[in-house]
């Protein structure tokens, strides 16, 4: 098997394993919600397991990412980025944006949240900050994955 052709298995595992997470992650938020609400602990709860969920799937994602026998040599390096990484980061497109609004409609239809409107209806204001925190975590996800096709060189 040649270089490209091993990367471009290794590239359809990983959109599999993505792909294959998804449902895990919402299985996930709902645990944890459910365990923040019997806690009584649902003040900064939609950021917090948001994040917490992303974080972990992205360190996961890694993981797997760097078991995968990919060649950087056959990778073009283009001011420092792979183009493996070109390659992988539209598998993550849209990724983000359906999380959250998964996570925005459980809080929006679960009536144990109904008495605290900041959690029941996350704000635009809100899910941004949100957004912002899970992009820290999505570039240190990139930058790694970009290290790794770099050092497969």
């Amino acid at each position: 098997m040649s270089a490209d052709q091993c990367n471009d298995v290794s590239m359809v595992q990983f959109r599999d394993y993505l792909n294959q997470r998804k449902s895990g992650m919402k299985t996930t938020y709902q645990e944890r919600l459910a365990r923040n609400l019997s806690r009584q602990q649902w003040h900064g709860c939609f950021q917090n397991n948001v994040v917490d969920v992303l974080a972990e799937t992205y360190l996961d994602a890694l993981a797997y990412l760097q078991s995968l026998p990919f060649s950087g040599g056959a990778a073009d390096v283009d001011r420092g980025m792979s183009s493996l990484t070109r390659r992988l980061i539209p598998v993550f497109d849209g990724f983000v944006d359906e999380f959250l609004l998964f996570a925005v409609d459980k809080h929006r239809t679960s009536c144990a949240l109904s008495n605290f409107p900041d959690e029941h209806k996350p704000s635009d204001d809100y899910v941004d900050a949100v957004k912002r925190e899970v992009a820290e975590k999505w570039r240190d996800f990139a930058l790694s994955a970009n290290d790794f096709f770099l050092e497969c060189r």
